[in-house]
């Protein structure tokens, strides 16, 4: 197949031996310039969005999409969870109370957030079921006779304080009894009835579960706080919850995971662009070199740019030839880079190579995902920066003049 004449004289220079090896090397190294920046941007991109992911994936698979609260007071809550399932994306609805205390065991104490729930109800709204470790949802509102009240507890919880299922612990609530000496903290004994993991570091650690009627003695409260919603669609919770408060009224606030993680995703997102921005340099450093090398070869080949003119190439082919050298330069680089970044990522993700501290990130790995947007964007403007770069040489390149280029040859 016959080849562009443009194209072929571009080939050719850049594949120059003998006297124009040098040529050839400069072109090598602008070549791996953009391999490196385009596989280095890759990566950093496939390990946000992968961070990113799986910590929106783990926080909305330990928590509800949205918490709806009453100011008035939530006195009947199945009347509105069925008031609430009525609205559009809504999957689950389930109570919940919330609470603070002191446990204690075996000598050790933590302070930690206590739930009340509903164990037939909860499992619309979060993944608990599959995260239980030891015992059952249904342990909590099926208690043993002549047994403290049942407790489930975060592995990580239950491995600080030294227990397991069957094990006792001792809680201290902020409500207290009225005795003469003044009001006395509320101590009780609960029976842990059982372990979850949901794979979220914080809540894993610092959570207690008990069951709707426990909660209400424990925290000394006449109703439970709130209703938690689950939707078919996250994205469009911050909808769903402005459509609560327009639909029942501003008795009704409803706060989205969106709002409730808004300072950790836009910590994300910017930290996101940050790398992408320091990462893009090395691209822009290749294009650099992509510019030195065409002005080199343009001072090299002058005489036969000269030559070419005389033969009637015009200034436009002449351009063509240096612009296509560029390209190929970006494309080939461009092509090989993605295609390593991509490789790598995967290889990363798949084996978990990159350990993190569980208790810092949440996650005892980094993740890697790439999107084929994020991946496009890439590409388009790696190859975009490699063309710009060639601007400036190729017309230089066809503005020499050929009675100056040969006058002394």
């Amino acid at each position: 197949m016959d080849l562009p004449f443009e194209l072929h004289v571009a080939l050719r220079y850049l594949l120059a031996r003998r006297k124009q090896a040098f040529i050839s090397v400069i072109s090598a190294i602008s070549t791996l310039g953009v391999i490196v920046g385009v596989m280095a941007l890759v990566i950093a991109l496939a390990l946000m969005t992968g961070l990113q992911d799986e910590l929106r994936d783990r926080i909305l698979g330990a928590t509800p999409h949205i918490f709806v609260f009453k100011r008035s007071g939530i006195t009947d809550y199945k009347a509105e969870i069925e008031k609430l399932k009525q609205m559009p994306h809504v999957t689950g609805a389930a109570p919940a109370i919330i609470g603070k205390a002191l446990v204690s065991a075996a000598g050790d104490e933590a302070f930690i957030n206590i739930k009340g729930i509903d164990p037939l109800l909860e499992p619309s709204v979060t993944e608990l079921v599959p995260a239980m470790r030891a015992g059952s949802l249904g342990d909590l509102s099926n208690p043993e006779s002549n047994a403290h009240d049942a407790i489930l507890l975060g592995t990580d919880l239950a491995a600080q304080l030294g227990v397991s299922a069957g094990d006792s612990i001792t809680i201290l609530t902020a409500r207290g009894t009225l005795t003469p000496m003044g009001l006395m903290p509320r101590t009780r004994q609960l029976r842990v009835a059982g372990t979850f993991n949901l794979g979220f570091y914080e809540i894993d650690s610092q959570t207690g579960l008990v069951s709707i009627p426990v909660g209400l003695r424990l925290l000394d409260k006449q109703n439970v706080d709130a209703v938690q919603l689950r939707l078919d669609d996250i994205y469009a919770a911050p909808a769903v919850a402005n459509a609560v408060t327009a639909k029942f009224g501003n008795d009704y606030v409803a706060e989205d995971w969106t709002k409730m993680n808004q300072s950790l995703f836009s910590a994300l997102t910017l930290e996101k662009m940050a790398i992408s921005l320091t990462i893009g340099l090395i691209v822009m450093v290749a294009a650099l070199n992509i510019v030195a090398s065409l002005i080199l070869l343009v001072m090299e080949k002058h005489r036969d740019i000269a030559i070419l003119k005389t033969m009637g190439a015009s200034a436009r082919s002449v351009t063509a030839i240096f612009m296509l050298q560029g390209l190929i330069i970006g494309v080939i680089g461009t092509g090989v880079g993605g295609g390593l970044g991509y490789v790598a990522a995967r290889i990363l993700d798949r084996y978990r190579l990159i350990k993190v501290p569980l208790d810092v990130y949440q996650v005892s790995y980094m993740p890697f995902k790439l999107q084929p947007l994020d991946f496009t964007l890439v590409v388009f403007a790696a190859i975009l920066i490699c063309f710009l770069a060639t601007i400036y040489p190729s017309r230089q390149a066809a503005r020499l003049d050929p009675a100056q280029a040969l006058r002394y040859e």
